[in-house]
């Protein structure tokens, strides 16, 4: 993995922060994308210019996401690989709680549309390299939840992962969905109950470079976590 370029979307926080940490050590160079400028540009610093650069980027805007690719190949000339980490949710029943339409909307914007530009921007660089294509889907996009539309949105990022592998698959570029179950971020902050089992951030990152480890042959599509102890 050494050299190669790795651009990675809601970098500042939890997953994707851990993720450039484990690509970092094993000699990738890191593009971090998050809206949190100021997060990202201390991770920067702790993992070294020469390795890391970050890009402020709203996965949720076409522009934004163009400018993080320009600024990717500008910086590194390549892509090798992509995870389309960026997602939110702050709970969404069907019926009753209270009304939040721009939320829910929001939701859609980042969770589905912001993989989907993830993918088009990114992907005709990834056919070059015989690169790499990852997404965070959620457990919750494996089997029906209380989560209710935010599951919705993932139901809608695994179809898409299954989908882009079926059109890249004679293309050279590998394609992997993770699910994780319950993991200990601020995405999770005030939604689960207490007591209930959770992953690291980390756990997530080591399966995302197990996927990026193996051979040129293998591809990697569904990796499933759940935390020791989570019914569904």
């Amino acid at each position: 993995m050494e050299g190669k370029v790795f651009i990675i979307t809601g970098a500042s926080t939890g997953i994707g922060e851990a993720t450039a940490r484990r690509a970092v050590e094993a000699g990738f160079r890191v593009v971090l994308a998050a809206r949190s400028t100021g997060k990202l540009e201390c991770l920067e610093r702790e993992l070294g210019p020469e390795k890391a650069i970050a890009v402020t980027c709203d996965v949720s805007d076409w522009q934004s996401q163009r400018n993080l690719v320009q600024k990717a190949l500008g910086h590194y000339g390549k892509i090798d690989a992509v995870f389309a980490n960026a997602g939110f949710s702050n709970g969404s029943p069907f019926l009753g709680g209270s009304d939040k339409p721009d939320e829910w909307k929001e939701m859609v914007l980042v969770n589905v549309y912001g993989a989907f530009a993830t993918a088009r921007l990114t992907l005709p660089e990834l056919v070059k390299t015989s690169g790499h294509f990852l997404l965070t889907g959620s457990v919750v996009g494996h089997v029906t939840s209380i989560r209710n539309f935010y599951s919705a949105t993932k139901w809608a990022v695994t179809g898409m992962a299954h989908a882009i592998r079926n059109e890249v698959a004679g293309k050279g570029v590998r394609v992997t969905l993770v699910e994780p179950g319950v993991v200990d971020t601020p995405f999770w902050q005030n939604l689960q109950k207490p007591g209930t089992p959770e992953l690291q951030p980390d756990d997530i990152a080591r399966a995302v470079m197990f996927a990026l480890s193996q051979p040129p042959h293998v591809d990697v599509n569904d990796i499933l976590i759940r935390p020791a102890g989570q019914p569904n």
